[in-house]
């Protein structure tokens, strides 16, 4: 493991254990603070905080579990074993925290509630509000450093970052921001017109924020465990690289696979010079590789298979041989009669 690597793997544990500490005050703070408000949106915020932390504590089981290297029985490592770990993440999400969140809601909303004194709560969700702030931060600076460095947008680096773990602490910390003012105007509203209904209308509004954060993190977690491939630029680019390798002519198939935020797998057909020599082409595959590694320092393993162009496949006069679409894409058409 490179040191940049194990750079970013300590910044994403750090990440987490952040928000671990965060979330277990909070929870306790909050579990108080509806007690003795009475306050439903205040104990959907607590079971928010509470599952945020069973969230996080499964992210750091998958960071470490996933950071063990390749033996005899897992030869190509145990990468994909961190989307494992966070999909439950998010489906504690779900499960701790959405569910009961709108199980309490709607209990408020048809049988009322007795609202208490909400001055203790005030209290409690402006500190919460500055810790999980602060925890929003420390997410926030990690992701826009990483973007940075693999020279994407952020909007584009946080729908497709293969970090899910960083990803999971940023969407549950923008979503514990958003929690806190409804769980706050559901307090106010019920304060200043005698009505749990505000009460019960913040917690529902919580419990679905909830669903819909722990919907985002189960789809992009279920990607990569299906197999999902380098963005569409990022593959062109790979194919460059090879084919300005001397004595490579054309690649008729690029296969690329996500492994991990910083594991990926490159595998190619690749037809190579007809009067290359074995050496050559053994080179070849050297300087390939480590021109792949040099640029994009993820990728861990690169494959290339000599193969030939079929004969009945030819390039146009004066193109670049070489296949540049899709996998499974069209090949160069066949000359006409």
């Amino acid at each position: 493991m490179s040191v940049e690597t194990e750079g970013a793997e300590s910044e994403s544990t750090g990440t987490v254990v952040v928000a671990v500490v965060t979330n277990l005050a909070i929870a306790a703070a909050k579990a108080v603070g509806g007690i003795v408000s009475g306050s439903s949106a205040m104990l959907s915020e607590a079971a928010h905080s509470v599952a945020d932390t069973v969230t996080e504590v499964l992210l750091l089981a998958s960071l470490k579990r996933s950071a063990r290297p390749a033996d005899e029985a897992h030869p190509l490592g145990y990468g994909p074993e961190r989307y494992i770990w966070a999909l439950l993440a998010s489906i504690a999400t779900f499960a701790g925290g959405a569910v009961f969140a709108v199980y309490d809601g709607v209990h408020t909303l048809v049988h009322g509630e007795e609202p208490g004194d909400p001055a203790l709560s005030y209290v409690i969700l402006g500190i919460a509000f500055l810790l999980e702030g602060y925890s929003l931060l420390v997410a926030w600076r990690q992701v826009t450093g990483e973007a940075a460095r693999m020279r994407a947008p952020l909007g584009l680096y946080v729908k497709h970052t293969p970090d899910t773990a960083v990803k999971a602490v940023l969407l549950e910390n923008v979503a514990a921001l958003i929690g806190l003012a409804l769980a706050a105007g559901g307090l106010l509203g019920a304060q200043l017109t005698g009505s749990g209904v505000y009460d019960g209308v913040a917690s529902l509004l919580i419990g679905l924020l909830l669903v819909g954060v722990a919907w985002e993190l189960g789809r992009s977690n279920a990607q990569y465990l299906i197999g999902r491939p380098l963005p569409a630029p990022m593959r062109a680019e790979v194919l460059e690289e090879l084919l300005s390798v001397p004595h490579i002519e054309g690649v008729l198939e690029l296969t690329t696979l996500v492994q991990g935020p910083d594991e990926v797998l490159i595998a190619a057909k690749v037809d190579f010079h007809d009067l290359a020599s074995a050496r050559q082409v053994e080179a070849a595959c050297e300087d390939a590789e480590d021109q792949l590694r040099e640029r994009w320092p993820a990728i861990r393993r690169v494959y290339l298979d000599p193969t030939p162009t079929p004969a009945t496949t030819v390039a146009p006069p004066g193109a670049v041989r070489g296949w540049t679409g899709e996998p499974g894409g069209p090949r160069p058409a066949a000359p006409g009669p």
